[in-house]
């Protein structure tokens, strides 16, 4: 039996609060043919206080009906199991109710960021690694039970007070650790990117190590430049190339055709792309040149 090829999808903007506007984002990103759309659903107000609000899940899933292409979700990005032990219930609380929403909307894929934290001391960082892998378990049996694939995105350290995240490598390592299948990996190229710059280490082989795992891909480019000179706008960070800016495909140095070469990627899996609103005019470009990436991409076998 062949096995499944690569599928290109597209993340699609908040919009407004009262959902009015989703209808016609999904048409947009449905016409582009791709075959995946990821939803942001932690800013639809789907979960208010760790709880599912019933009322607004069914306007999504009104909005969602019907459409040709599947779908994958992005949870709440504060989710974050290296927080201290007192906290992690409220987490889960979000991420439970998050997911279930997931579920609601049949997405395929619920993206789940990985642990960050400010400067703490090597014992430090292990335990809450230790932490983690236990809720990670704890999600996988739940995705498990909702037929939902929880997929742990690599982060960068530099901004916002974080100083350490997982790199892709020792993401992979922790989910071997786990090795459970509801639990994978979103590998993002352009974190990895960041974060390796900013921890050092080699783009390509780290990207190789956690591919195996990547049944989900964010496709964005950058310079992997921390964003540490002062700009006044947001086209200055784009004119020095700093920080996580969400470039299509190409705009940065990312080196995609030597990572498409070097890394092992599951059968089936998603290249979604995730572009920063002020570039949605080259979505059709972006979706084209990702296309041609998914078409290079080696594909496990067996």
């Amino acid at each position: 039996m062949a096995q499944p090829g690569p599928r290109v999808g597209l993340s699609i903007f908040p919009g407004c609060s009262d959902l009015s506007d989703l209808p016609a984002r999904l048409d947009e990103a449905e016409g582009f043919g791709v075959d995946t759309i990821e939803l942001p659903i932690y800013d639809y107000d789907v979960v208010v206080g760790g709880r599912i609000r019933a009322e607004q899940l069914a306007r999504v899933k009104a909005a969602c009906r019907g459409r040709s292409a599947g779908f994958t979700a992005h949870g709440p990005l504060g989710i974050n199991f290296f927080d201290p032990p007192w906290r992690c219930s409220r987490h889960w609380n979000v991420l439970a109710a998050s997911l279930e929403a997931a579920a609601a909307l049949d997405c395929e894929h619920y993206v789940l960021h990985s642990g960050t934290m400010g400067i703490v001391q090597h014992d430090g960082i292990e335990d809450a690694y230790e932490r983690q892998r236990e809720w990670l378990v704890r999600a996988g049996d739940l995705a498990r039970s909702m037929g939902v694939v929880v997929c742990v995105e690599n982060l960068f350290a530099g901004y916002e007070g974080v100083r350490y995240t997982a790199t892709p490598a020792r993401l992979a390592r922790e989910l071997a650790t786990i090795d459970h299948p509801f639990v994978q990996a979103t590998l993002d190229f352009g974190h990895g990117h960041l974060n390796l710059a900013f921890q050092g280490g080699d783009l390509v082989e780290e990207c190789g190590q956690l591919a195996p795992r990547s049944r989900h891909l964010h496709v964005h480019d950058n310079f992997g430049r921390q964003d540490d000179i002062w700009t006044y706008t947001h086209g200055e960070k784009i004119a020095f190339g700093h920080g996580d800016l969400h470039l299509p495909v190409g705009w940065g140095d990312i080196p995609w055709d030597v990572l498409m070469s070097g890394c092992v990627f599951p059968p089936g899996v998603i290249f979604n792309i995730e572009l920063e609103e002020r570039h949605w005019h080259e979505a059709g470009a972006c979706i084209a040149a990702t296309r041609a990436l998914a078409a290079r991409a080696r594909i496990a076998t067996g």
